[in-house]
């Protein structure tokens, strides 16, 4: 008899999110059929979209999300118990799986890398940032890359990725810690947004002939003023709006029309889930290459105890993390 943790929307957010929106409960798990797992939670991740998403779920339900998990008991050939696995299983402790959106760990991981790298660099975060970087805004040698929030899971992988392309990299992060990690990383420019006098003239300091590609975590005004300093057939690739997420009033305004048409500019929206079979392979095979080999570093911002999902969650959104948040269950 198997008993599981699960934390629950006890309540939908309005504004930022806080203890009393969550509920701790325990479920009792039955027995496993034939073709099923049972599933014991090693790492679980907290991302910005859960944010997003918790608007479809009623409340009650389970919040959603990732984790590297241990199959500790299995009726299925497939999954012997102690397979090591990447799950959608939300924020769980234990559960059943019939193993058919159950992903294993890729046989070439190497044992110095942690397990948790699954969940971000070599995961759904690494691979946010690959496709949005070279796919959407299909950044080339010798472009100016600019990306905010750039400290986070998915900012720090995009400018180390454009690195490797050849490009020249601007970073913008939220304290003069993350800044001083972005120029161990190699960023080129890297500046504390909470600090400066103007945006607009750090950008054009920065780089005075204006930016290739934006790549976007962050929406609302810092995006308004980046668009004004984007070059001719400059691409935007929307990932986030995490300055937008827990806003009570209305939105700010968006970017000037005029200067999105005369300047040729192409925005694009997207969500990682977009590229599977092949191409998504191929790039988790590029990603544990790069990492492997030391060409893109990783930071790791680990908060011990299933029963802190919620502060984790919290602390993400307000930018506490260097890095990828993990919780290690």
């Amino acid at each position: 008899m198997v008993h599981a943790k699960i934390w629950t929307l006890k309540k939908h957010f309005e504004g930022n999110p806080t203890n009393s929106n969550f509920e701790l409960k325990t479920v009792e798990l039955p027995p496993l059929k034939n073709g099923e797992v049972l599933l014991e939670a090693l790492f679980l991740t907290v991302d910005p979209y859960m944010r997003v998403m918790a608007k479809s779920l009623k409340e009650g339900d389970k919040m959603m999300g990732q984790q590297v998990a241990r199959v500790v008991e299995s009726k299925n050939s497939a999954f012997p118990t102690g397979t090591i696995v990447l799950a959608y299983s939300g924020w769980t402790t234990h559960s059943i799986s019939d193993g058919k959106e159950l992903e294993k760990m890729p046989a070439e991981w190497p044992d110095t890398l942690p397990l948790s790298l699954m969940l971000g660099t070599v995961g759904m975060t690494g691979l946010t940032a690959y496709f949005g970087l070279l796919d959407i805004c299909g950044a080339k040698s010798g472009e100016t890359v600019l990306v905010n929030a750039a400290a986070g899971a998915v900012g720090s992988v995009v400018g180390q990725i454009a690195k490797l392309k050849g490009c020249k990299v601007v970073g913008a992060a939220g304290s003069d810690e993350k800044v001083a990690y972005l120029k161990k990383l190699g960023f080129d420019f890297a500046f504390n947004y909470k600090t400066i006098e103007s945006l607009e003239e750090t950008l054009k300091k920065a780089s005075p002939d204006g930016y290739d590609c934006y790549f976007d975590n962050v929406g609302g005004e810092f995006s308004n003023t980046v668009i004004t300093q984007m070059k001719k057939f400059g691409r935007v690739a929307i990932c986030g709006a995490i300055s937008t997420y827990n806003r009570t009033r209305p939105l700010p305004p968006g970017p000037s029309p005029e200067i999105i048409i005369y300047q040729q500019i192409r925005m694009e929206g997207f969500i990682v889930i977009r590229w599977q079979g092949d191409v998504r392979q191929k790039a988790l095979k590029d990603l544990l290459k790069w990492v492997s080999e030391g060409k893109i570093q990783y930071n790791e911002y680990v908060i011990k105890g299933f029963d802190n999902m919620p502060a984790a969650f919290m602390g993400m959104l307000k930018g506490d993390n260097l890095g990828k948040t993990i919780v290690k269950a």
